[in-house]
Formats: structure tokens, sequence, C-alpha cells
């Protein structure tokens, strides 16, 4: 409880930044520079969609995690005995398996940046998560780290905008053009999921819990950091979306091209803006890398440490088992495609699974208290985005299976 005495305001800010910047990994930048080249202007419209409902998924569970005082994982044992359990399960294994992706993410920054030979930069990254919480005060470490590397992602993003000139008028009002929202469902579900799929939208909840934040007297402060997070990673999407519409507008042949295809934000950055710009690619996955294993890690074992107290006592060390083990797979297997396929697909499965509970769970008085109402436009909002993704779930269900052979 002392932490959130302590200081408020950084404990909220660490927080908010633990989610965006958790969000903000190797598969957002490709993501949403890879759709940019195929959509164009038009895929304003799903950068703003995506953002109003992760607002809402974020807000419906961190409210239902701030007043009851529960984590994730416990909540759902009470709606559901068994539940958090599986729950538990599916969200320490999809951020394994992203982990993996995340030091694969950081080997390529440094790959970029320095010319390392990917190994090498793949236990590097590894080892500067590790390090974090190895420090005498990990948590404050954690919050300071993924806000200074996310504020400088922004502004070295912002900088690539600048020089690729987007179009922003007809940006503008291509969000306006609802006649052409039907094919844009399936790319908008998927930057959902990577928004606020899995262990994501857990991360920061999960923090202010660790630092004395539960309760209705702290739910406008838990309201205020989920708020600070979104339009951190809004700001992020928006920026990331502008840079790459610039380049692609003034020069479509970049989509497409060899470049591309290897990798489209580090083909969209140097185009824009040269050989600058293609090493702050490698900047910007550089710290996006790092910022998403800390909070991968850290909140995989967050939904496993009420499970066994065991767990609950060294947290610490099964923090640095989770990057350890990330690191050494990363380093033997080199590019997992395969298990980065089945995390996306499981990350997909998940957000409608914990929504859905988290709802539930805002209608049982034993979980929130006798005297607080969850907001119904919430509810109803919440249960647009379970349907939403819960059926592109569904719809991917082959694909998993197929993983499998």
């Amino acid at each position: 409880m002392g932490e959130k005495k302590k200081n408020n305001m950084t404990v909220l800010l660490g927080a908010a930044f633990l989610m965006a910047t958790s969000a903000i990994g190797p598969g957002f930048l490709t993501q949403t520079a890879t759709f940019t080249g195929q959509y164009g202007s038009i895929f304003a419209m799903v950068i703003i969609c995506t953002i109003l409902l992760d607002v809402t998924t974020q807000l419906n569970i961190w409210s239902i995690i701030g007043v009851s005082g529960m984590r994730g994982q416990d909540i759902a044992n009470k709606v559901l005995p068994g539940l958090g359990y599986f729950i538990a399960f599916l969200v320490a294994l999809g951020g394994l398996v992203f982990n993996i992706g995340n030091v694969g993410g950081a080997a390529t920054g440094l790959n970029v940046m320095f010319g390392l030979p990917v190994k090498a930069g793949t236990i590097i990254g590894g080892a500067i998560g590790i390090l974090i919480f190895l420090s005498k005060d990990a948590k404050s470490g954690m919050d300071k780290m993924t806000k200074y590397l996310g504020s400088i992602m922004i502004l070295v993003v912002l900088f690539v905008a600048f020089k690729s000139k987007p179009p922003v008028g007809e940006a503008v009002t291509s969000v306006f053009k609802f006649s052409e929202a039907p094919g844009l469902v399936f790319p908008m579900i998927t930057l959902l999921g990577g928004s606020c799929g899995g262990y994501i939208t857990f991360s920061g909840a999960h923090r202010l819990l660790d630092a004395g934040f539960s309760g209705t007297k702290d739910l406008p402060e838990v309201r205020r950091s989920v708020l600070m997070g979104i339009t951190v990673s809004g700001t992020m999407r928006i920026l990331l979306f502008l840079a790459v519409l610039g380049v692609v507008t003034a020069m479509p042949q970049v989509v497409g091209s060899d470049a591309w295809v290897a990798s489209p934000p580090a083909a969209a950055f140097q185009a824009g803006a040269g050989v600058i710009g293609y090493k702050i690619f490698g900047l910007v996955i550089f710290f996006a890398a790092c910022t998403s294993i800390i909070g991968a890690a850290y909140t995989s074992v967050s939904f496993l440490k009420t499970l066994h107290p065991f767990i609950m006592e060294n947290e610490k060390w099964f923090v640095i088992g989770f990057i350890a083990v990330s690191t050494v797979i990363m380093t033997l297997l080199g590019q997992p495609a395969t298990l980065l396929v089945l995390a996306g697909s499981v990350n997909g499965l998940i957000l409608p699974l914990t929504l859905l509970t988290i709802l539930l769970a805002s209608r049982r008085k034993d979980i929130v208290g006798e005297n607080y109402k969850h907001p119904m436009v919430l509810i109803v909002l919440g249960l647009g985005v379970v349907l939403l993704t819960g059926y592109s779930g569904i719809m991917a269900l082959p694909k998993i299976l197929t993983i499998f052979g």
C-alpha cells in the first residue's frame, strides 16, 4: 500500500505506459503499416474505430479489476470456478509466445541500428528485461523505462510523419466514409486484438493493484490511468498511420517491393526519411520490443501468482525466468513464425472470453460490492466488442487447427 501513497501520479503514469507500450510491440508496427499500405487513407476509419473499441474494452476491465480489488484470474474463478485457471493458462501461454516475438523484435532493432547479428541482439534484448527485474526497485524501474521509451517512440515517429507529408485532410474525410465500413471489419478486429488482446489489457490494471489502488474510492484514478494509456497508444497508432500513409501516397510502388515484403514499417520509414528513417525504425522497434518484453513477462506472471503461494513469494524470479525462457527459445529457433501465428490466434480468442467474464462480474455484488453500479453504456458497448471479437475468433478457428497439422 505504501507505494501508492508515495507518488500517485508516477504510479498512474507508469501503469498507463505499461499498458500502452505492451500494446506497441513489433506486431503493432507491422500490422499498422501493412494495413495502411493495403487500404490507404480509408484505413483512418479503422484507426479511429479501434481506438474507440479499445477505450470500451479497457474501461470495462480496469474498472471491475479496480473496484473489486481482484486480479483477472481471481474474478474469473468467482464468476465460474476453474475459469480463472483456464484463462491464466491461456494468457501466460500467449504472453510467452508473444514474448519470443518481442525478443526477436529487439534483435531486429539492434541489427538495423548497429548491424549486430540477430542472436547477439536476441541475448541483449532479453538481458535488458532481466536487468530491470534484478534491480532493487523493479516495479519503479519498469514504470520509468516504459514511460521514457514510450515518449521517445512517439517523438521519433512524429518526426517521420512530418517528413513523409501525409494527406491529413484526405485521411480525416475518410473517417466518415461509412459505406466502406463492411470491408474493414477484419483489419479492425486484428488491430483490436493487438491493442488489448491476451495479457495487454490487464497489464496496467494489475500494476495498479500491486500499487494499492482498489475499491470505489480509487476508481476515478484507475479510469484516469487507463485513459492516459489509451491516449498514448492511440497517439502512436495515429502517427504511425500518418507516417506510412504519406509514403504510400507519394510512392505507391513501395508497397509490394522486396523491402516491403521483408518489413513494411522498415520500408516505409526508409522511403519516407532515408537512412535516418531506417535507423529510426530500428530505434522504434527496439524500444517497442523492450517495453513489450517487460509488459508481457510482468503481466503473464501476475496471472499466475495468486494461483499458488510459491509463485507469489518468488514473483520477481518467475518474471526473470519467463524472459530467460523466451530469449533461449528465440535464440534456438530464430524466427518462430508458427508460434507467432498461434499466439495471435490464441489472443484473438482470449479477448471475448475475458471481456465477457468481466461483464458478468460487473453484475455480481459479491465481486464489485453492494454499492457499485457499472455504467450500462459500458456494458452494452462491451457486449458489442464481445460479439465482434467472438465472431472473428470463431472464423479463425479453422486456421488455428491447421497449425497443428
